[in-house]
């Protein structure tokens, strides 16, 4: 909510992303021909992924099939490494097209690779507001990224 609520630069988050080369610092694990993946920084749940087009577009309607392609392959992979890495027991996968649907990006297309465990659900996000994570981004990415770096 923090980010849904927040301020906002006048740019798209996702192409000032995806255009800049600090991948570590923009937290991008993996980047294909049309497609890259990066890290939430507001994760659900530690090892939260999304993964978005170069282009900047808001339907997937106007994605290319190569795009669409892509993306789902680099769900498909995020899913294999993140049960490698974490262990995880499920995972949320999808997409939030428009503000009324949830999305905190409305206008850059984008899916989300959510892992989850049992029990990860407590109080802290009922209650509190709060979504206890338990790592740093930055310790998580770095967990991740030599497994990118095999694909």
């Amino acid at each position: 909510m923090q980010y849904i609520v927040g301020p906002r630069s006048d740019g798209c988050i996702l192409c000032e992303k995806a255009h800049d080369t600090e991948d570590t610092k923009n937290l991008i694990l993996a980047r294909g021909s049309c497609t890259y993946v990066l890290m939430n920084i507001y994760p659900y749940n530690c090892g939260h992924l999304m993964i978005a087009p170069y282009r900047h577009l808001e339907s997937l309607e106007k994605l290319s099939v190569e795009e669409k392609g892509e993306m789902v392959a680099w769900a498909s992979k995020s899913e294999r490494i993140l049960r490698d890495a974490f262990h995880a027991e499920g995972f949320n996968i999808g997409m939030n097209l428009g503000k009324v649907a949830g999305a905190g990006i409305d206008d850059h297309l984008h899916m989300h690779v959510v892992p989850r465990w049992s029990g990860d659900t407590n109080f802290m996000p009922v209650l509190g507001e709060t979504k206890v994570i338990p790592e740093y981004l930055e310790e998580t990415y770095a967990k991740l990224l030599p497994y990118y770096a095999d694909t």
